[in-house]
Order: structure tokens, then C-alpha cells, then sequence
């Protein structure tokens, strides 16, 4: 495995290069992991694919220190210069949960260039009424950073949800097991407001995909309560050409209950 980077002057985006097979894959990990959550999938495709395992911002050794939001005209920027980098041309790509929003970007930047897109419980497709919430408002946005320093007041607004049953109660115990550290705080805050213009249209990524027939995989787990198979439904609809899969786990075991040879085309 060999380290490189795409370093700006406010930010740098590390990745990991594995692997000795002609097709090229990049990997995009969820909230709270690193390049590492990939590691099964690096070993079962080393002989086919030279995979690339990222690490997000806020993530591993990958920075970002502008005050200012990433937009996709940064994110455009910064996998250009990847590509050119590396010498990649055409490449698959692979997106789970919070990496399901890179997954997207990249394919609605580069699409005339990605062979595959694989989806897995991807955040991305349908925005919660609670990170609209955390992010968008200002007041609110100040009310969460707040709970960054003050973790009293996350519990007791956790608390209140729990008494009001307005949210599912294993979201609230994965909520506070992701923020039960300032460490965690802080990559939550910093993960829902510098990332919150990583938005995305419906009926224009699907639209990309039937016209230039990617092969198209999007996969969710049966017992996931974070990005429910439901929450796909609309956005399956306006799909012509994709796979989708429904596998006996949960959000954070998704990625290590797949085969990725069974979904990635030949």
C-alpha cells in the first residue's frame, strides 16, 4: 500500500494505492472510518484492480482548513488534478454511507469517465429532516457547535427526543456512540456543515445514469435504521438500468457482508 496525496493550499486529501490490476477503483468510506474500511475489499481485488482508498476530510490524515465550505467546484478541482496525477482515465467507483455523497459528486463531475457506481446505504440520495436541520439554519448550526464544548446540552436535547419518541431510539444510542468524545463532536459538526453543499437532484443523476448506462449498483442493509432501503424508493424509480440489493445487516457492517466481484462488471 502506497500514500499519496492531493495537497491544496487549505486543504490535503490523502489516499491509498493498492493492488496491480489494470482497472482502476476508488473508494469512498462513511462517517467516522478511514481508507481501512476498505481493506477487505482492496485484498479481494488486488489481482484485477488498482484501488484507491481515500481518507474524507476530517477523516485519517485528510485536512481541510478553509472556513469556507467544500463545493463541488472544489471537489472538481481536487479529483482532476487526481486523475491527472495517478494517469487515470476511465474508473469504477464505490460509495458508502457519508462517502456515498464523494461517490456522487465524482460521478456527476466525471460521468463520461466511471465505468461503475456502487452505492452502498449511501447518504446522499435523500436528505434527513435532521441534517437539514443541523446545517442549514444558522441559529440552529450555532445551537449544535455549541454542543461541541458543552456536551450537556446534546444529552439533554437527545434526551428530549427519547421522551418525545420522535426519533427511533437505535438512532439515538448510534447518535451518542458517534459523539460521545469532543474528538467526535467536532468531526460530526465539521462533517455536516463544511459537507452540506454536497447536495444533489434526484431526476439528474438518474437521468446520467440511463444515458450513459453505467453499470449501476446500489445496495442497503435490511436492518439499517441510518439510510433505510425506503429511503431509496423514489429515487430506484427513475433508474432504468440498476441493481439493487437488500442484505441481512445493518449500516455498519454493510461494507464487510459484500462480495464486491459479484457487483463490479467484467
Amino acid at each position: 500500500m502506497k500514500a499519496g496525496a492531493i495537497t491544496l493550499p487549505n486543504s490535503s486529501l490523502t489516499f491509498y494505492r493498492s493492488g496491480k490490476g489494470e482497472r482502476k477503483l476508488l473508494l469512498f468510506h462513511g462517517f467516522g472510518q478511514d481508507h481501512r474500511a476498505f481493506d477487505q475489499w482492496v485484498v479481494a481485488l488486488q489481482e484485477e484492480y488498482t484501488c484507491y482508498a481515500f481518507d474524507l476530510y476530517f477523516h485519517g490524515s485528510s485536512t481541510w482548513h478553509s472556513r469556507d465550505a467544500v463545493e463541488k467546484q472544489d471537489w472538481q478541482k481536487i479529483m482532476h488534478q487526481f486523475l491527472q496525477q495517478e494517469g487515470i482515465n476511465q474508473f469504477a467507483i464505490v460509495g458508502f454511507s457519508m462517502g456515498g455523497k464523494f461517490a456522487l459528486a465524482t460521478f456527476e463531475l466525471f460521468h463520461h469517465q466511471i465505468s461503475d457506481l456502487i452505492l452502498l446505504a449511501p447518504d446522499g440520495i435523500k436528505t434527513s429532516f435532521w441534517y437539514s436541520l443541523a446545517t442549514y439554519p444558522i441559529a440552529i448550526r450555532a445551537l449544535f457547535k455549541s454542543m461541541i464544548l458543552h456536551p450537556n446540552r446534546l444529552y439533554r436535547l437527545t434526551k428530549a427526543l427519547r421522551k418525545l419518541r420522535m426519533v427511533d431510539t437505535w438512532l439515538l444510542r448510534f447518535a451518542e456512540s458517534q459523539m460521545n468524545t469532543e474528538e467526535k463532536r467536532r468531526r460530526v459538526y465539521y462533517s455536516w456543515v463544511y459537507f452540506r453543499h454536497f447536495t444533489f437532484d434526484q431526476n439528474h443523476i438518474a437521468a446520467l445514469v440511463n444515458q450513459h448506462k453505467v453499470n449501476f449498483c446500489l445496495i442497503t442493509g435490511k436492518y439499517d435504521k441510518v439510510v433505510s432501503t425506503q429511503n431509496m424508493a423514489s429515487f430506484l424509480q427513475k433508474v432504468k438500468l440498476v441493481r439493487t440489493d437488500e442484505i441481512n445487516c445493518g449500516h455498519q457492517e454493510l461494507i464487510n457482508r459484500i462480495d464486491p466481484k459479484v457487483y463490479l462488471s467484467r
